[in-house]
C-alpha cells in the first residue's frame, strides 16, 4: 500500500517519491512516498483510490527499489 498526499502536488517529486495522476485514479497530480510500505490484509482495505497505470508501474517499482536500497542486494 502506498502512502499518498491528499493535497495537489505543488512541487517536483523527490527521489523517494512518484507523482500519480488521473490516469492512476487520482483526482489530481498526487505525491506518493515510495519509502514507506504498510502491510495490510486485503480484507482490511475498504477503499481503493485507483490503480497505477501500466506505463507508470515500472517507474514505481524502480523508485521503490531505489528508496529502500534494494538494488544493492539484488
Amino acid at each position: 500500500m502506498l502512502v499518498c498526499s491528499t493535497k495537489r502536488a505543488g512541487r517536483e517529486a523527490e527521489p523517494h517519491e512518484i507523482i500519480l495522476d488521473q490516469a492512476d485514479g487520482m483526482d489530481w497530480p498526487t505525491l506518493c512516498r515510495c519509502d514507506l510500505i504498510y502491510a495490510a490484509e486485503r480484507n482490511q482495505v475498504s477503499k481503493f483510490k485507483g490503480r497505477v497505470s501500466e506505463t507508470r508501474r515500472g517507474q514505481l517499482v524502480r523508485t521503490m527499489i531505489a528508496a529502500h536500497g534494494w538494488a544493492a542486494v539484488l
